[in-house]
């Protein structure tokens, strides 16, 4: 695609449309959980029942991404993302309604499977119509929403239960799922202009060639680490805030979104140095802060020196170097497989839920909470950074811009 048609394309896909798409996905991830108990009561469920309407939304929209994007380049960005989107108003629509808790388990993968076409299809349009100074600013824009939507999920949920009742937090998904595919069906062009045909056995071959591509697959690999690397903080943070600290649990919530800010921060920064210095930096220095931190936080802990303003502190500084370093291990992984770009995103959301569920399991193993979150955040961190040096070693530096 030529930079003149890039640029006409990017004033045709509005930036807002695609953060609402993204956001649709990450934030319904969490926004049940402070509802977990009030609705197991009304539905007669236990809690371990109640817990898989979150595991099966994390592995639905983790599965969910690996289709999107190959159908994407086949079918087209447009179709596949109205698709996703109606899956995902429906399976709202069923949350909303569910008699059981069966009912609402299915429902809730269903919204996953919809949701997964956000994410990966809010990359691929941006990969598709973005001139090339812009990719990585637009980029980190998108991934900012899969580092704050699981933060301020909590939030708008316990607000909504706590006012208006558990089912109204799906009667706020299906107001924004109507959103959406109103507004994709009105204003989003067909973005895709090398669309191939489509054949399973060519999907496959897709992966194996993302596989087998080195750059891509480290690019891939460190990004997952560097934006998952919160998930561990966010699984054990009702046990350091209410248990270790002895706050109220109405303070994790808070906890839980200082994420966001963290985020933000390291996110506003890529976004304005994009263009004058090589995003190959931000890599290598989001990664060193959160593999800093994850050990300052460890050590904290060991020492008995642990309070909530040193939890903020960290938390906060840790996640900054996350929002740094995602959206360039995003435009780097996008950019090895120029060719492939639905599926190299879609690969690049799975291995970021894949990477999230591995490091909130991971923290199940540990004794103490606080000290499994450290040792989970500094093996995922420590990865990312030895995935960026592998990928940047073999590798011509990217510009400015890329």
């Amino acid at each position: 695609m030529s930079a003149s048609r890039s640029d006409t394309l990017e004033l045709r896909v509005p930036l807002w449309l695609l953060v609402l798409v993204t956001l649709s996905g990450t934030m319904a991830m969490h926004i049940f959980v402070p509802a977990l108990p009030v609705a197991g009561a009304a539905l007669g469920a236990a809690p371990a029942g109640m817990q898989q309407t979150i595991t099966l939304y994390v592995l639905g929209l983790a599965l969910g991404q690996l289709v999107y994007g190959p159908l994407s380049d086949t079918l087209g960005r447009r179709p596949t993302l109205l698709v996703g989107l109606s899956l995902y108003l429906l399976g709202s629509v069923v949350a909303l309604c569910a008699p059981t808790l069966e009912w609402l388990v299915g429902a809730r993968l269903l919204q996953a499977l919809g949701g997964a076409a956000g994410i990966t299809l809010g990359r691929a349009i941006v990969r598709d119509t973005s001139a090339p100074a812009r990719v990585t600013a637009d980029l980190a824009l998108l991934n900012l929403l899969t580092l704050v939507g699981p933060g301020l999920g909590p939030i708008v949920g316990a607000y909504l239960a706590e006012h208006l009742g558990w089912r109204s937090i799906y009667l706020f998904l299906v107001m924004m799922g109507c959103v959406m595919v109103l507004c994709a069906w009105r204003l989003l062009p067909e973005t895709n202009v090398q669309r191939k045909p489509l054949a399973l056995a060519g999907i496959a071959a897709d992966y194996r060639s993302l596989l087998g591509n080195r750059r891509y697959t480290a690019f891939m690999l460190g990004g997952a680490c560097s934006t998952t690397a919160l998930y561990p903080y966010l699984a054990t943070a009702p046990y350091i805030v209410h248990e270790q600290l002895g706050l109220p649990i109405s303070s994790v919530g808070w906890f839980a979104a200082s994420t966001i800010i963290g985020a933000s921060l390291g996110t506003m920064t890529a976004r304005r140095l994009a263009g004058r210095v090589s995003i190959d930096k931000f890599l290598y220095v989001g990664a060193s802060i959160g593999l800093s931190l994850s050990t300052v936080f460890l050590l904290v802990q060991l020492m008995g020196w642990m309070t909530p303003t040193l939890l903020l502190v960290l938390t906060i500084t840790m996640t900054f170097g996350a929002g740094l370093a995602s959206p360039a291990a995003l435009s780097r992984s996008l950019s090895s497989a120029p060719a492939l770009a639905g599926a190299a995103a879609g690969f690049y959301g799975f291995g970021q839920m894949a990477m999230g569920a591995l490091g909130s399991k991971l923290v199940g193993f540990g004794e103490v909470p606080a000290v499994a979150c450290a040792l989970s955040q500094m093996a995922i961190t420590g990865l990312a950074l030895a995935s960026y040096r592998f990928a940047l070693t073999r590798t011509v530096p990217a510009p400015t811009g890329a």
